[in-house]
């Protein structure tokens, strides 16, 4: 069977393809230990780990891992020149990730990297390749203690029970979802009590008890097999809420994450169905306990108008979701619930959460934990459930950023920390044992053992859950940027800031600005010369965590660079703004991780030219390594009472501006606030929800038709939306502003997709889209996919010389039995000899020899008994033949005829496809 071309691991063989370019030339499979080299495509170096397959007609990229992927919640995609080429699958050894390459968005594959949460997965961080060791950071000073301390046990004792009801089935996938929970609820406490609903991430599903390390992400488990618990993870933390009067439960979702494989939003909508299933469970047992399971017979009533849901990684973008589809109901189509909403959701708390759509919902108030150790969701792009609700709706809700210094992902559900897991388990920030990392390695000053971690993660949640469901404002101050700590969170340090509540008018870089003295940065952006941080050289920023595009309009910060003291950096914003009856100025800046001591006078001017100086602000780094994502805003607040006192006319604020008095050094502005006290009362807003669908057409095999990408507008009022059109053959996204209302439609959204009768692959179009003013999205990414529908042309491989004397080449001719519009190639393996003599590495040309196989062993080794002795070729897209040549050496030694033998295989299982043939060397005369 012909091969599309593959982008092979490791390096093997080349057979050189007459007319194509010896740069075109491709390595195929090695086994896994042996040395990895480089292939090559078209004009283009690859690295290691890299190949083409070709399974049941379709084409896959692929990479393998020279070491086990853990199953864990950030997604691994695949990049080629700073450009996102595709999510790929993973196989059951998860060391092996494909892609096929109708998901691809990008023709070209140069550069390619493998990247998980913005982490290098096909490459160690730079201070391990090089050796470099870095000075050990040091942990933030201690803040003062609050006045309250959520995370202290309440008066209740408590009661535990588990609760399994019958599977559901939830659109795209195909076997049921487990409806499975631990309940554990206050003892004694009179009336109806507010809910607590904990959904964890994802994690492997299923082990072998008694097998060390055997896990898989299945479902359902295999027999012999058992299903992860992970949904019992929590119940340190269930305990502490409710001891504090609150009915919890925390569901599985192993169904889930053994399926969501396939699914463009990661699982997102499934996952809030699953939420909102069980809450429709909870509110049928409110009106009727009698049928209630008995583990929620033995708690109180639950009050379903009070309810906090809380997500662990991708968990934490699935309760978002919930909360999305809570307020606006999703497309039916894609919804696995559909009764009504008997429920009202005061708050989220997301842990290391995923957010692949980029889609927070604005009105309901979120504290999010980043930890600072996070090996899996390592860019900490949860950061994005605050920044951005930035101006999409009226700003009252709190969104709480919170970064724990020295956590990792996994040790905030026990049934994910070794010595606590009833299933094989991993610190999953990465290690490199000659390398130590000087933060997050155990041992060191800054990282939290699992027992500290998880105690402050319970703590924060319980903070979450006074603040936004109780009501109890004294709690702000602990997760508003006001710098508190809550003392039970001790020994961690805990740093927050915040957007939204009582923050009025706003010096935001996002909206129409100018800057003077510094520069207006991109967040997502290719060219160093116009993005915020360059990664090779600052490191990475939750703040500016990618997500599909590579190139973002909209999402923007100031940077400062000085050499010496005192060059203003001034922000204007279109308009004056007001910020009368505001307590302060309250400030987001970052600087580079481990520095301290950056000191910036802080001063406003107002409409008629007046200036203030209000006061100066020390920034301080947090502990950073190459391997985290440090570089995070700090809040720092200064009194708006210098500005009063000047006489400025305090409604009409023309600019801001910061002064730097260190010496020399750098600084991000994200934004600032005019600040005030207290915690509104939230109201949801009317908006537009959009959702985006996939369309599936077949190719046809003539003319040019025209599709139209399926957008589904819903809710109530009109907003904006930033959309973005993948070009599937560049990977570059064009953008635009797009107003959205229910029932609207978005012009010019259309595909051309012209058919003819030649092989090809599927093309997908890829459109993705962002929430900007008055709006909401659900389903963020869809287009139209355009299938291949002609069948593969078949192949043969006839001599053109196959007998020949030494010397000269052996030459065989590849043909199409009709051209194609893609490259497709066949991969040849060098079998032994069974009619006599079989050629050596004597009797082929040397320098072809150690272009196509690398080093080859000293010797006369039998071509089939080098260490992978496969030969690759193909036949150009568009052509029907290529010449296939092996150029032989001539010498002076009498000897019998000498044969290659060169058998067609399988890709994937490397078993015979199609017959094999053979060329004779023939002595020199």
């Amino acid at each position: 069977m012909l091969r599309a071309r593959r982008i092979w691991a490791t390096a093997i063989a080349v057979i050189t393809v007459a007319g194509v370019s010896p740069a075109a030339a491709q390595a195929l499979p090695q086994p896994p230990d042996a040395r990895p080299a480089t292939a090559a495509n078209g004009e283009n170096n690859l690295p290691p780990g890299w190949r083409i397959t070709k399974t049941d007609g379709k084409r896959a990229l692929e990479w393998r891992s020279p070491r086990t992927v853990p199953v864990g919640d950030a997604r691994v995609e695949f990049h080629a020149d700073g450009k996102l080429v595709g999510v790929p699958e993973p196989a059951e050894d998860n060391r092996t990730f494909r892609l096929p390459l109708d998901d691809a968005r990008t023709a070209d594959l140069a550069g390619l990297q493998v990247l998980a949460a913005g982490r290098r997965l096909d490459q160690k961080p730079e201070s391990a390749r090089d050796g470099r060791s870095q000075p050990a950071a040091k942990a933030p000073a201690k803040l003062p203690a609050g006045s309250v301390d959520p995370g202290k046990p309440g008066t209740y004792g408590t009661v535990t029970g588990e609760y399994a009801l019958d599977p559901v089935r939830l659109p795209g996938f195909p076997a049921p979802v487990e409806m499975r929970g631990v309940v554990v609820a206050p003892k004694g406490a009179t009336g109806k009590r507010p809910v607590a609903l904990f959904l964890h991430g994802r994690h492997a599903t299923c082990y072998v008890p008694g097998a060390e390390d055997e896990v898989t992400i299945d479902w359902p488990c295999a027999k012999g097999a058992k299903p992860i618990p992970s949904h019992q993870g929590y119940l340190r933390d269930q305990k502490l809420l409710a001891s504090q009067g609150y009915v919890t439960v925390s569901i599985s979702a192993n169904g889930i994450n053994g399926q969501d494989g396939n699914a463009e939003d990661g699982g997102a909508q499934a996952r809030s169905s699953l939420v909102r299933t069980h809450l429709a469970r909870w509110a049928d047992w409110a009106a009727k306990p009698a049928k209630a399971p008995a583990a929620v017979r033995k708690a109180p009533k639950a009050d379903l108008s009070r309810v906090l849901l809380v997500g662990h990684s991708r968990g934490g973008e699935g309760v978002n979701r919930a909360a999305t589809d809570s307020l606006y109901p999703p497309p039916p189509a894609q919804d696995g619930y559909r009764g009504k909403v008997r429920w009202h959701i005061r708050g989220t708390v997301l842990i290391g959460p995923t957010i692949f759509g980029q889609n927070p919902v604005p009105d309901v108030p979120s504290l999010t934990i980043l930890p600072g150790c996070d090996g899996d969701v390592s860019d900490l792009q949860g950061q994005v459930y605050a920044d951005g609700t930035r101006g999409v709706s009226r700003g009252k809700a709190l969104h709480s950023a919170v970064y724990m210094v020295g956590a990792n992902h996994n040790y905030f559900n026990s049934e994910w920390t070794p010595g606590q897991a009833q299933a094989p388990a991993n610190d999953d920030f990465w290690q490199d044992p000659e390398q130590p990392d000087p933060v997050c390695s155990p041992g060191t000053a800054t990282r939290l053992t699992a027992d500290q971690q998880h105690r402050a993660g319970a703590t924060y949640i319980a903070a979450a859950a006074r603040l936004f469901v109780a009501g109890d404002d004294r709690v702000r101050e602990l997760v508003d940027g006001t710098g508190r700590r809550a003392p039970s969170a001790d020994p961690a340090r805990v740093l927050t800031h915040a957007v939204g509540a009582n923050r009025g008018a706003g010096f935001l870089p996002d909206g129409p600005v100018k800057v003077t003295g510094g520069r207006l940065c991109s967040a997502i952006d290719p060219d160093p010369r116009t993005a915020c941080l360059d990664p090779e050289k600052d490191g990475s920023s939750p703040h500016f965590a990618g997500w599909g595009p590579d190139r973002e309009t909209g999402r923007r910060a100031v940077a400062m660079r000085w050499s010496a003291p005192g060059t203003a950096v001034k922000v204007r914003p279109d308009k004056p703004l007001s910020v009368k009856g505001a307590r302060s100025l309250a400030l987001r800046v970052f600087v580079p991780p481990n520095s301290s001591g950056t000191q910036l006078d802080v001063s406003v001017t107002n409409a008629s030219g007046k200036r203030a100086n209000l006061g100066r602000v020390q920034v301080d780094g947090l502990p950073g390594s190459d391997r985290t994502a440090s570089s995070w805003a700090r809040e720092v607040r200064v009194p708006i009472t210098a500005a009063s006192r000047a006489g400025l006319d305090l409604k009409r604020i023309a600019s801001l501006e910061l002064t730097p008095r260190s010496r020399s050094g750098q600084a991000w502005l994200m934004d600032a606030w005019a600040w005030s006290p207290g915690t509104p009362a939230v109201q949801e807003a009317p908006l537009t929800r959009v959702d985006i669908g996939r369309l599936k057409v077949k190719e046809g095999n003539a003319g040019t038709r025209t599709y139209e990408v399926p957008v589904r507008m819903s809710g109530k009022g009109t907003g904006t939306v930033r959309m973005f059109a993948i070009d599937p053959a560049t990977g570059t996204a064009k953008e635009r502003l797009v107003t959205v209302r229910p029932g609207g439609q978005v012009a010019d959204l259309t595909v051309k997709v012209t058919g003819n009768t030649r092989y090809s692959w599927d093309v997908g179009h890829d459109v993705l889209v962002k929430a900007v003013r008055g709006s909401v999205v659900g389903s963020h990414a869809g287009g139209v996919t355009a299938e291949n529908d002609d069948a593969m042309p078949t192949i043969t491989m006839k001599p053109v010389a196959d007998k020949v004397t030494e010397g000269k080449p052996l030459t065989w001719r590849l043909s199409l039995s009709a051209p194609a519009d893609v490259e497709l190639s066949r991969t040849l393996k060098i079998v032994p000899a069974t009619a006599g003599p079989e050629l050596t590495t004597k009797d082929v040309d040397r320098q072809w020899l150690t272009d196509t196989f690398g080093d080859v062993p000293d010797g006369d080794v039998p071509l089939s008994k080098l260490d992978w002795p496969y030969l690759w070729a193909s036949v150009p897209a568009g052509k029907t033949s290529a010449e296939v040549t092996v150029p032989t050496a001539a010498d002076k030694v009498t000897e019998q005829s000498e044969h290659l033998v060169l058998q067609p295989v399988n890709d994937e299982d490397g078993k015979p496809d199609g017959p094999a043939v053979t060329g004779t060397v023939l002595d020199a005369p």
